[in-house]
């Protein structure tokens, strides 16, 4: 027995889907078009800022375990070793930039420090320039958060504003479709129907957009918390590594 397609179509979600959008009127079209614009633009961000912060997570372990083999807080970076992609590598990379400026002020010998000989320095750090290398590395732990969380507000917008947007076009549309009922002056089921049908798709748009959108920013949020206490531990690890080997009374 051969079933015909006309027959299967209107059970079928995405031909329903695309009725309902035939039926809308055009402010209805038109929010269902901004909030599919909106889904890729989330869609995008998520999976931009997962293997990125992947990569970030990669390249943080790698890092940490080759700083807790060196025996000086700076031999990895003597050691020219580069870890691209790793927040904590890049907090590690200019504090030990603002070490060696540290020590051109106090006047020690900076060419044996930066060509690895860390037992030939000559000069130690006071209090000041202690507390001065402490304060460029957790402003740098601060900079580097802020750009682990970038494009996070526009995937939090999707995430509260998509279902306003699509209840929006619902109620917009169901005024719609009343308005014409009384038009007609015809109240039966057949006339209203379709326009509410057709009202409700942009709340289903904006629940489809919303959805893993906040799934998506909660996994994320979770795994840019984690890089960000791992780069606290981190600068408290390295900063007291340098008051251990430089500081002085």
């Amino acid at each position: 027995m051969q079933i015909s397609y006309d027959l299967i179509a209107p059970m079928l979600p995405v031909a329903n889907l695309i009725f309902a959008f035939r039926e809308s009127t055009i402010s209805g079209q038109l929010i269902v078009i901004i909030l599919i614009l909106g889904s890729v633009g989330a869609w995008s961000i998520m999976l931009t800022k997962y293997f990125e912060l992947r990569r970030a997570q990669k390249m943080s372990e790698e890092f940490v375990q080759a700083f807790r083999k060196e025996k000086h807080p700076i031999g990895v970076f003597l050691q020219r070793k580069r870890y691209p992609g790793s927040p904590l590598y890049r907090v590690y990379e200019a504090s030990c930039a603002g070490l060696g400026s540290e020590f051109e002020v106090s006047g020690g010998n900076t060419d044996d420090l930066f060509m690895g000989k860390v037992g030939a320095v000559s000069a130690r750090l006071d209090r000041v320039q202690l507390s001065a290398v402490e304060g460029l590395t957790e402003r740098n732990v601060a900079d580097q958060t802020l750009l682990l969380e970038s494009n996070m507000g526009w995937l939090a917008t999707a995430v509260s504003t998509a279902p306003f947007l699509g209840l929006l076009g619902t109620v917009w549309g169901v005024m719609d479709s009343f308005s014409g009922m009384a038009a007609k002056g015809s109240a039966t089921l057949s006339a209203v129907a379709p326009g509410i049908s057709a009202a409700l798709l942009t709340t289903i748009v904006g629940l489809f957009v919303a959805l893993p959108s906040a799934v998506g920013y909660n996994m994320l949020t979770n795994q840019i918390r984690t890089l960000a206490v791992q780069m606290d531990n981190f600068a408290q690890e390295f900063e007291a590594a340098v008051r251990r080997s430089y500081y002085r009374e």
